[in-house]
């Protein structure tokens, strides 16, 4: 029993990092951004409650009959609000002192008297007090798991006009309090509704699984629930690219885990050097890190070096000297990103077979050099963005046959580092040029980003604006219930809409 227990002692700390798996992509959204929430979810409550549907309310006190019905809100005033974190709790909105301005249809009948008319009225010291627990659902979205909602109202004042004005001072009473109990009834289930329907479809535009191009696709989901703070909310996404031809391909992570301190704007998104790492091992898994020149694309002054090079195994092939030459660049595995506080490099190592390609005859292979890349690159945002640029920084090839020929191969340096640059840089480059977007809902964007550089990974400080409102996004993705199970299940095509970027 004694040894059994230590057993377990001995295995909980490695249980302890299996169950936290680093994340490849991390966003943290500080108490700045969320004032910028407040601000654009405010207007969006206003809407809500502004749409609030009270019942009919109708009764009898001796020989009077009153019936108030049609009643709209025509006006609020939510001045004394607040949107704040609160660990445990995620959200906390609390709104005080608000007023609510209302106005009805009345309907009363005494003995033989009948009257109609309007009533305005005003529900002051309305106090609201709603906390949303958000968390990570099956499929690894994030959304507003439940919400709790506490509403009351401290006084309701209603005008009267009318022949009958005394008549209805007098029913005042049961008129006010009736219509005080049925408005405040009112407000929690159609916040609830604002927040666990409305706000949720908001959430499921935030891309969770999907295609970046014909050849991979990006994992965004989260690993576990958000972790919140008194200022901060922080959420670990996989962060992982995955083959289209293999989809349930997983990549272990070994990378430093990103850790960010900064709260000065408004968002921080932070990447490691395994959310890089992952790209580049799909596409090396997807077959398309090759790049093949032959004829009229490979540069003449490289050509007439590299026919002048092999000249003697060219004349040896008489009379296959003029045969077009074919160069094939293949990377023979998956290359590696290391992220410095001094900048970013991509390590990359790969094969150049140099063939003459004679019209219907096999070709025949020249040389086969090792070569050896390191490339810089600048990692920016553009709208909801990811692009990298690359840069050749250093080259080197040599012989896999024999010291001899490495060194008969010096004179190839130079050219074919000027060929990475000129030729193939470009056509890496205008690959990498649509990027990846971040996991941000539709209608939010980037301003003011700024790229840092840290040991193992990298972080993109930023403010938020909205381009849309919250109002306009939800419209356009109200759900529909089988459209979204497929949607949350399946990954999607790449937008070929630039603006959703």
């Amino acid at each position: 029993m004694a040894a059994g227990s230590c057993l377990l002692l001995l295995l909980l700390p490695s249980l302890v990092t299996a169950s936290h798996s680093p994340p490849g992509c991390k966003i943290r959204i500080t108490s700045k951004g969320l004032d910028l929430v407040k601000q654009e979810g405010l207007r969006f409550v206003e809407q809500e409650l502004q749409n609030i549907t009270v019942s009919d309310l109708h009764g009898n006190e001796g020989q009077f009959q009153y019936n108030i019905s049609q009643v709209k809100v025509t006006d609020l005033q939510l001045a004394f609000s607040d949107l704040n974190f609160q660990p445990q709790q995620h959200l906390v909105f609390n709104i005080n002192n608000a007023s609510i301005s209302l106005r009805f249809r009345r309907q009363l009948l005494y003995w033989f008297f009948y009257d109609i008319g309007s009533i305005n009225a005003s529900a002051d010291g309305v106090h609201i007090y709603t906390v949303l627990q958000l968390a990570k659902d099956e499929a690894g979205r994030l959304k507003i798991s439940n919400m709790t909602c506490n509403a009351s109202i401290a006084r309701m004042h209603a005008g009267f006009s009318g022949t009958l004005r005394k008549v209805y001072e007098f029913l005042s009473t049961f008129i006010v309090t009736g219509m005080r109990f049925l408005l405040s009834q009112q407000i929690c289930p159609s916040l609830e509704h604002a927040s666990l329907v409305l706000l949720n479809s908001l959430l499921d535009t935030v891309p969770v699984r999907n295609y970046v191009d014909e050849h991979i696709g990006i994992d965004y989901s989260l690993l576990r629930d958000p972790s919140v703070s008194t200022d901060t909310l922080d959420l670990d996404f996989k962060g992982m690219f995955f083959p289209r031809v293999r989809e349930d391909q997983e990549l272990e992570n070994h990378a430093v885990e990103p850790v960010i301190k900064e709260t000065e704007r408004m968002v921080y998104v932070a990447f490691s050097e395994y959310f890089f790492d992952s790209a580049m091992h799909s596409y090396f898994q997807a077959g398309v890190l090759t790049i093949e020149l032959q004829g009229e694309k490979v540069p003449k002054d490289l050509e007439v070096l590299l026919r002048a090079t092999f000249f003697g195994t060219i004349f040896m092939l008489s009379p296959s000297v003029d045969a077009p030459l074919r160069l094939v660049l293949q990377v023979s595995a998956p290359p590696r990103c290391t992220i410095k506080p001094s900048g970013t490099s991509v390590s990359v190592s790969a094969f150049l077979n140099i063939s003459l390609v004679p019209p219907d005859r096999p070709p025949v292979q020249l040389s086969s050099m090792a070569m050896e890349t390191k490339l810089s690159a600048k990692v920016f945002l553009q709208g909801k963005a990811l692009r990298v640029q690359m840069d050749l920084r250093r080259f080197r090839i040599y012989s896999k046959q024999s010291a001899l020929e490495s060194l008969a191969l010096f004179s190839l340096q130079a050219p074919l580092k000027t060929l990475l640059q000129l030729t193939i840089m470009p056509i890496i480059n205008e690959r990498t040029k649509k990027g990846v977007q971040i996991p941000l809902p539709e209608g939010m964007d980037f301003t003011r980003e700024v790229v840092t550089n840290h040991a193992g990974f990298l972080t993109v400080g930023a403010d938020l604006h909205f381009s849309k409102g919250l109002r306009e996004v939800i419209e356009k993705y109200r759900p529909v219930p089988t459209a979204a199970a497929y949607s949350s299940s399946r990954p999607t095509e790449p937008s070929l809409d630039p603006s959703s970027l």
